[in-house]
């Protein structure tokens, strides 16, 4: 099986905060994605299982969403690799969301209406993380489509990645990912002191 990460960063190195995001703004997430499959522009009628209506909901209810990706092929061919008989052993394992993912998810997940396609598992959850300069400190954190909705036209540019994550198997992979934002060039918000701040 062939995998690989959106960017370098860890959640685990840079102090993720899976009740909301984090303190250190993060410039990429850390889920699976198949580099080696081209990434194509997203249909709603060709999506994975599951995802279409979630998708279909996603693309009526954002004004400014554009760029938007779908992952579908790339998690169809990680599935179709975990199922071969013929696994590599030592390459990465699909099933390896990191303990602050799967934090964040049994919390905030949204339950999805279809179960886990590795292990059956009826608890799969979708996350929406929102990353950008203009987040500030805020980047990297965990929104509803009614918070992203109301950000969209609070900020000029950020980007969205919409993972799905099982809590059982560990399962985790994007599903699609888009940009949002009314294209207004701003400052990231003033820095907030947080506890990490106050006593380290």
């Amino acid at each position: 099986m062939i995998t690989s990460r959106v960017g370098v960063v860890n959640v685990l190195e840079t102090g993720f905060d899976a009740s909301r995001g984090g303190n250190s703004p993060l410039s990429q997430p850390d889920f699976h994605t198949d580099s080696k499959q081209p990434r194509r522009r997203f249909r709603p009628s060709n999506t994975c299982p599951g995802d279409a209506s979630q998708a279909r909901r996603t693309l009526e209810g954002m004004q400014t969403q554009r760029n938007v990706v779908s992952h579908a092929l790339q998690r169809r061919h990680t599935l179709e690799a975990l199922r071969s008989p013929r696994v590599d052993l030592n390459a990465p394992t699909a099933c390896d969301a990191d303990p602050m993912l799967v934090r964040a998810a049994m919390h905030h997940g949204e339950p999805l209406d279809h179960d886990c396609p590795v292990c059956e598992s009826p608890r799969l959850v979708l996350l929406r993380h929102a990353f950008g300069h203009q987040l500030g400190q805020y980047s990297g954190r965990i929104h509803t489509l009614d918070e992203l909705e109301e950000m969209e036209h609070q900020f000029g540019e950020f980007h969205v990645y919409e993972v799905e994550v099982c809590p059982d198997c560990l399962w985790n992979h994007i599903l699609v990912d888009y940009v949002l934002g009314d294209g207004r060039r701003r400052r990231p918000p003033r820095h907030q002191p947080t506890v990490e701040d106050i006593y380290g």
